[in-house]
């Protein structure tokens, strides 16, 4: 009897949400890159952003690279936007399969610095936003048989820098992916989370990180070279793939090994 080996990814046909997928510019950030790769392999993209301009951007770098996808302009802090970008990807590919939940904002300061606003902020773009797309996302993945998702955290819920709201939040991320796995498991939902660790996107450039402190950032991983969102985008796409049909509530850092060496403050 012939031996068979599975080596097929599974994405063709399928369709995604990938939340926070524009970038400034043509500008790689970690949600356009997981919707230009997910588009790449055959999965139908609905790319979400609040300026609906630069999901429009991802959609063209998509159509380039040959795969199909809409935008859609939409605020994931608001739970009619989030069940709206559900029905747009019903309505339009048929289906939901994949959730990519991809937006966040920074912060920094202590609990002794920081402002009640800006840690409630924080705390509803960075966590509740992932809530709300689940919320609406999950119940379109059951009425095709289950399907995946991935909640973006960062390596800063596991090596603390200084960054306390923006910590907080992210270690919640990964809490709430756990729950999810198990809440979801039995409806063959599967639930992961990647831990950027310093990637050079769109976002951090935008906010004036001067060369010395792109350098150290550079220098402390151990393999002593920068992320680009491709990394995220890559490790995105094998978790929506049937190469991890038997992975679900793990976290997948991917930092170049940074978390290996001793905590350093991000300076700028």
């Amino acid at each position: 009897m012939a031996l068979h080996v599975p080596d097929d990814s599974g994405l063709g046909g399928k369709a995604a949400i990938v939340t926070g997928g524009g970038a400034a510019g043509d500008g790689i950030g970690n949600g356009r890159a997981a919707a230009i790769l997910l588009g790449k392999a055959g999965v139908r993209v609905v790319v979400v952003d609040r300026d609906g301009g630069l999901a429009k951007r991802t959609v063209e770098m998509i159509g380039e690279a040959g795969g199909q996808a809409i935008a859609l302009g939409a605020d994931v802090t608001r739970a009619a936007d989030c069940a709206a970008m559900v029905e747009a990807a019903v309505e339009r590919f048929g289906r939901l399969d994949f959730l990519d939940n991809n937006v966040g904002i920074g912060s920094r300061g202590s609990v002794v610095e920081l402002g009640e606003d800006e840690w409630r902020r924080v705390m509803q773009v960075n966590v509740e936003t992932m809530f709300l797309a689940a919320k609406y996302a999950i119940p379109a993945m059951r009425r095709t048989g289950g399907g995946a998702i991935v909640n973006v955290s960062s390596i800063s819920a596991l090596r603390p820098r200084g960054l306390t709201a923006y910590t907080v939040s992210k270690g919640a991320v990964i809490a709430l992916t756990r729950a999810m796995a198990v809440d979801h498991g039995r409806e063959n939902i599967r639930v992961n989370c990647v831990a950027p660790g310093p990637v050079y996107t769109p976002m951090v450039y935008a906010g004036g990180m001067t060369d010395a402190a792109r350098e150290r950032r550079r220098t402390a991983s151990a393999l002593q070279r920068e992320g680009t969102g491709w990394d995220i985008g890559h490790a995105v796409r094998f978790l929506f793939s049937d190469h991890a049909k038997y992975i679900t509530g793990q976290v997948l850092v991917v930092d170049g090994g940074t978390t290996l060496s001793a905590p350093e403050r991000d300076s700028r």
